[in-house]
């Protein structure tokens, strides 16, 4: 946790820098090779379903491809061909970003990566646990995670691989919260695909709103499943394309949006008290 902690000045740069590049319409990728490209995997499938940033704008770059799934061989780290083509065949280019994963710091796959995706103008983050690493020197923005020596020596999977999964839950969630995906410790962007996740999503717009959880699936289902858009219909919003223009205006962001409604309703209420006939006089 004290590796990580240091880390934490850096790790919340480079969410700003990604929150920007997906607020501008741009693309996250993840490059990694080994037990890192599992830590990539892990965050970056998890990205849709809990936070709704749509999987076409997710690219996951692992070496050896789908292949490394089921067996990670060691042999496709060390292919930077394979790298560059993975960052080209992503599209990665200006207003994208990518992050790149190695304990080492100097696996040539994760290397090439971040030469190409900078070379292709996209903002470059790396992550590694030795200092000085070839990863982090060429990375915009650099993440070190400085793990003591592993219990058993080389087995990144342990030590640096826990700090890395940790650092990454940290960015991709600093990230959301950025992106207005999160409100008041609640998941107000999740991706509702199933009973468990419908539930919930049904349990965060009563939490949020003060309405029973009946009314707020009620209002899930009119907002098409959209749980910010549900909130904002139970604070006021006259429909659903009013609570989503009303969001669009306040960034997606909950607070600020809500805050919109609350000012609607008062300056509702001052122009009927100003219309409204004084006593003793006749109305129209």
């Amino acid at each position: 946790a004290k590796v990580v902690r240091h880390a934490i000045p850096s790790i919340a740069r480079a969410a700003e820098i990604i929150a920007g590049r997906l607020k501008g319409g741009g693309k996250l990728a993840y490059a990694a090779a080994g037990s890192s490209g599992l830590m990539a995997l892990a965050d970056a499938l998890e990205l849709p379903g809990t936070f709704g940033i749509h999987r076409d704008r997710i690219a996951i770059l692992i070496a050896g491809g789908d292949d490394a799934f089921r067996t990670l061989a060691g042999g496709p780290e060390d292919d930077t061909e394979e790298a560059a083509a993975a960052v080209a065949e992503a599209g990665l280019g200006k207003g994208d970003c990518l992050i790149a994963i190695s304990a080492s710091g100097t696996t040539p796959y994760a290397v090439r990566a971040i030469e190409e995706a900078a070379r292709r103008g996209a903002a470059t983050i790396g992550i590694a646990n030795n200092r000085d690493s070839a990863l982090l020197r060429q990375a915009q923005t650099a993440i070190l995670l400085e793990t003591p020596p592993e219990l058993i020596a080389g087995s990144t999977r342990m030590g640096a691989g826990t700090a890395q999964k940790i650092a990454l839950n940290m960015l991709s969630t600093l990230t959301a919260i950025h992106l207005g995906h999160v409100h008041d410790g609640y998941m107000v962007n999740l991706m509702a695909d199933n009973i468990k996740l419908r539930d919930r999503a049904a349990r965060i717009v009563a939490a949020v709103s003060g309405r029973g959880t009946d009314e707020a699936a009620r209002l899930l289902e009119k907002s098409g499943g959209a749980v910010k858009t549900a909130i904002l219909l139970a604070a006021g919003a006259d429909s659903t394309d009013a609570a989503q223009k009303i969001l669009e205006e306040a960034g997606q962001k909950l607070r600020p949006a809500l805050s919109a409604i609350e000012g609607s309703k008062g300056s509702k209420a001052s122009v009927l008290i100003k219309t409204e006939p004084e006593k003793g006089q006749q109305g129209d």
